[in-house]
C-alpha cells in the first residue's frame, strides 16, 4: 500500500520559513516535517510513497536525491571523475519515493488526483505535509478494512489557541499552555481511500479535497471517521514550529513512534 503526502501549498501562514523552502521541508530538529511523516508510517511498513509536488517542489526532489550522501559521512577523491565512497548505512535504506510534479497552484484534490496513475493497489494512505501524531496506523488501516467504505478520515483533538487553567478557590493549580482539546474533532489527515474515490475527483487545479470530494463522499455515506485520542500536531505557524522544536528536543517526542 502506498502513501500519498501532499507538498505542494505555499504555506503562507508560515511566511518566516516558507519563502524559502516549501512547508514540508521546514525542519523539527535537524531534518524535515516531511521525514517525521513518513518515519511514522514506515514504523508500520509503509514505505512506498508519492509525493504532491507545487511550490519550490524542486527543493524535495533535490533532499531525495542527495539523500545518500547528506545522511552518511563520505570519502571523495577529487579528480577529473571524483569517486564518492558512502560510509554506513541509513534506516530508511527501504523507502521508495515517487515523486510527482501536480501543479504550482493546484488545490488539494486535483494533486491527488493527478498521482491517480502511480496507485496500482485496491486502498491507499493519504495525509498532509505539515502534521505529526503517534496514530497506530496499522489500527487505521484495519478500521477501514473493517467498515468496507469509500474513505477513512481520522479525528483529532486539536491544541487548545489559548491556555488551559484549573483551579481551587481561585488558586491557579495546573496551567498547561497549549493542551490537547477533548471538545470535538477536526480533520487531521491521516486518510485511507479505496480506489473508487478518484472518481469523486477532478484534475482541474480548482478541485479542493475538503469541498465537493469529502462532501459527495459524505452525501453518499460512504466516509468513515476513525477517532485518534492521542497526540496530534500540525504545523501552521512559527508559535506552532517552535512548539514543535522544543518537543522534539525532550527525550520522547510524542509522535516518534520508531526507534
Amino acid at each position: 500500500m502506498k502513501a500519498v503526502i501532499l507538498c505542494g501549498g505555499k504555506g503562507t501562514r508560515l511566511r518566516e520559513e516558507t519563502e524559502y523552502r516549501p512547508k514540508p521541508m521546514v525542519q523539527i530538529g535537524n531534518r524535515p516535517i516531511l521525514w517525521h511523516i513518513m518515519k511514522i508510517y514506515s514504523h508500520y511498513g509503509i514505505k512506498d510513497f508519492v509525493i504532491c509536488l507545487g511550490y519550490k517542489g524542486t527543493m524535495i526532489k533535490e533532499y531525495f536525491l542527495n539523500y545518500e550522501i547528506m545522511n552518511n559521512d563520505l570519502t571523495v577523491k577529487l579528480g577529473n571523475n571524483d569517486e564518492i565512497h558512502v560510509h554506513g548505512e541509513h534506516q530508511e535504506k527501504d523507502w521508495q519515493v515517487t515523486l510527482a510534479d501536480t501543479g504550482e497552484n493546484s488545490q488539494t484534490g486535483a494533486r491527488v488526483k493527478r498521482i491517480e496513475k502511480y496507485i496500482d493497489d485496491d486502498m491507499f494512505l493519504l495525509t498532509y505535509g505539515d502534521g505529526v501524531s503517534n496514530i497506530n496506523v496499522k489500527k487505521l488501516v484495519e478500521f477501514h478494512k473493517s467498515h468496507g467504505k469509500i474513505g477513512t478520515m481520522t479525528g483529532v483533538h486539536p491544541a487548545s489557541r489559548f491556555g488551559e487553567i484549573n483551579t481551587e478557590n481561585d488558586l491557579i493549580t495546573v496551567f498547561n499552555e497549549k493542551p490537547q482539546t477533548r471538545e470535538g474533532l477536526i480533520n487531521g489527515g491521516f486518510f485511507v481511500f479505496n480506489r473508487e474515490f478518484f472518481d469523486y475527483l477532478d484534475a482541474h487545479e480548482d478541485c479542493i479535497l475538503e469541498a465537493d470530494p469529502l462532501e459527495n463522499l459524505v452525501t453518499d455515506k460512504e466516509l468513515m471517521l476513525y477517532k485518534n485520542d492521542g497526540f496530534w500536531q500540525c504545523v501552521d505557524t512559527y508559535r506552532e514550529l517552535e512548539l514543535m522544536n522544543s518537543l522534539w528536543n525532550q527525550s520522547n517526542p510524542p509522535w516518534k513512534v520508531w526507534k
